[in-house]
């Protein structure tokens, strides 16, 4: 993802498609978002990070 901002929208939009949905390059949202998956979790949602 290109900044912060676009890379949290993919996953946004990520988390409200039908489906599995893969996010690559998640290093601006990590830098951005600490422990987002981990929190996102904890609110319900259903994501996981896989190791390339």
């Amino acid at each position: 993802s290109p900044d912060i901002r676009a890379g949290m929208a993919m996953l946004l939009a990520a988390l409200c498609a039908e489906g599995t949905s893969t996010i690559g390059n998640i290093a601006e949202i990590d830098r951005g978002y600490e422990r987002i998956d981990e929190r996102l979790r904890a609110l319900g949602a259903r994501i996981e990070r896989v190791e390339a």
